[in-house]
C-alpha cells in the first residue's frame, strides 16, 4: 500500500455526504469502544460483492486478523458502499477495504487490482 499516493479523482457530491455522515458517527462509536469499521470489497468479471459492515475494537484492523464485535452498523452500509471504489471488479477485478479509524477520525481505502502477466521465451530448435 501506497499510504501517502493522493487520490488522483476527487470525491463526488455523493462520496463527500457519506464522508461527513460517517465522520459525525465517530463520537457514537467512540462511546460503544469501537474503534475501527470496515467493509470490504471483492471481485472479478464484471461482479463484486461488498461485504457488511464489522465494527471492531481492536488497536489496528486488517482484514480478517480480527474479530468483529456484536455491533450493529447496517445503518452505515450504503456509506460505506459509496465510497467503494468503482470499477474495482472489472476484468481480472480486485479487493480491498474501506476503513473508517474512529480515533483519528479517517477513512482510507486500500484498493488492489488483480492482472494477468505472462511472459515470452523464444528459441530456435
Amino acid at each position: 500500500m501506497e499510504p501517502n499516493q493522493a487520490n488522483q479523482e476527487s470525491l463526488s457530491s455523493e462520496q463527500m455526504a457519506a464522508k461527513a455522515a460517517l465522520l459525525a458517527e465517530c463520537d457514537k462509536l467512540t462511546q460503544v469502544g469501537i474503534t475501527f469499521v470496515a467493509a470490504h470489497f471483492d471481485g472479478y468479471g464484471g461482479d463484486g460483492p461488498t461485504e457488511e459492515v464489522k465494527c471492531f475494537d481492536s488497536d489496528w484492523y486488517a482484514y480478517a486478523e480480527n474479530e468483529p464485535i456484536d455491533y450493529d452498523a447496517s445503518h452505515l452500509q450504503e456509506l460505506f458502499e459509496s465510497l467503494v471504489p468503482f470499477g474495482y471488479e472489472n476484468d481480472c477485478g480486485g479487493f480491498g477495504d474501506v476503513v473508517l479509524d474512529v480515533a483519528a477520525r479517517k477513512i482510507t481505502v486500500e484498493r488492489n487490482d488483480r492482472f494477468e502477466d505472462y511472459t515470452t521465451t523464444t528459441y530456435e530448435v
